[in-house]
């Protein structure tokens, strides 16, 4: 019997299923990563959590992030694995896991849907998630959970909660797109190229009803290792981005007989980073800095963050001071305009070679500035 078949016959058995059963199969191992770093000296987009089962069926789709809660403040990824056609999930929604299974409340928005050949794939994404343990008391943990309009004879999930996602901004989703595919013999399976930021994260996933190994694309760091049942194989990969550029994941199934493939890319996008548009340069001491120090908001990919207008400060980074440390005068948090903070009377009172001037503001990533000097052209 071909494998087409048997997807259509279990699709079939699937309307005589009820409620939801425990995995029977081995979950994805459960771990800490690092990702490379960010920009503008933060600690970057990093894994903090991931976990994920297949072999699992009924009305949900369930798993939890045992044994260690993600934490307060990450973003969470959860993409759904099931054998069906169509996108029955009603919501997908967060529990802990106590005596009477506790809601968290946190939203879950869809990104990408896929589906061909008689399977299909969701990835919906939570951001700044709160309300929930952190750290977890002993097994009662964060569980995420895809709720069924229809039950499933075989689905899955994988979890991951990353940390450094942008919890400020309207749009911390960034590029997305997704991608079908068949073959019998070795395919690449790809969603596509997608524009992607300095700092931000790519987050790919694959799934096939070819349960046969998988070739990963090349750059990317595993998620916890590909799961695979009877009848489905999944594998999810990431990169943390160290510029602006794109992204295209590639993966390779080693397929040896007709089968379906689905392939998705996300981004995320760390916070906005402050960037000196206007360096401060040399000047006599106490006198203004001209042409006035200006800070410009920007997002992942370069652009000015035009809606940004809180309150920006400034400070001496290196104190250059020759004899005495200087001081820096003058109005030293300005509210950004447009996305733009001007410092526009700045001065500093000692003589000295290779000052900076460093600017934070709540929720941004940091900057400080080229050196300069004050009393020597």
């Amino acid at each position: 019997m071909s494998r087409r078949t048997t997807v259509a016959g279990l699709l079939g058995a699937a309307l005589l299923a009820a409620g939801c059963r425990e995995s029977v199969g081995p979950d994805l191992a459960n771990s800490r990563m690092l990702a490379l770093a960010g920009v503008g000296g933060s600690a970057g987009i990093t894994l903090d959590q991931q976990n994920g089962t297949l072999n699992e069926g009924g009305t949900m789709l369930i798993k939890g992030f045992n044994p260690t809660n993600p934490h307060l403040g990450d973003a969470i990824i959860a993409t759904f694995y099931w054998l069906g056609s169509t996108n029955i999930i009603d919501s997908v929604t967060d529990v802990v896991t106590d005596a009477t299974y506790t809601p968290v409340g946190n939203k879950y928005t869809l990104v990408e849907y896929v589906t061909a050949g008689g399977i299909s794939m969701a990835t919906y994404v939570a951001t700044n998630v709160q309300n929930f343990p952190d750290p977890n008391p002993g097994d009662i943990v964060l569980a995420v959970r895809a709720n069924l309009s229809q039950p499933v004879l075989d689905g899955g999930v994988k979890i991951s909660a990353w940390s450094g996602v942008d919890a400020v901004s309207a749009q911390p989703v960034g590029s997305h797109r997704s991608a079908s595919g068949s073959g019998s013999t070795p395919t690449v399976a790809a969603p596509g190229a997608v524009a992607i930021g300095a700092g931000a994260l790519a987050y790919a996933v694959t799934m096939s009803d070819g349960v046969v190994p998988t070739d990963p694309p090349s750059g990317f760091t595993s998620i916890g290792g590909a799961g695979s049942d009877a009848y489905m194989r999944e594998d999810g990969q990431y990169l943390v981005s160290s510029s602006v550029g794109s992204v295209d994941p590639q993966w390779t199934w080693n397929f040896s007989s007709p089968s379906a493939w689905l392939a998705s890319v996300i981004t995320l996008n760390p916070p906005p980073h402050l960037a000196f548009t206007v360096q401060p340069s040399t000047t006599l001491p106490l006198l203004t800095i001209q042409p006035a120090v200006q800070v410009t908001v920007l997002d992942a990919l370069g652009n000015r963050a035009a809606t940004f207008s809180g309150p920006v400060t400034i400070a001496i980074g290196h104190n250059g001071g020759l004899i005495t440390p200087g001081t820096l005068s003058g109005t030293k948090t300005v509210t950004a305009v447009n996305g733009v903070a001007t410092f526009s009377d700045l001065s500093i009172d000692q003589p000295g070679n290779g000052y900076t001037l460093v600017v934070s503001a709540a929720g941004l990533t940091s900057a400080e500035s080229a050196p300069f000097n004050i009393g020597a052209f």
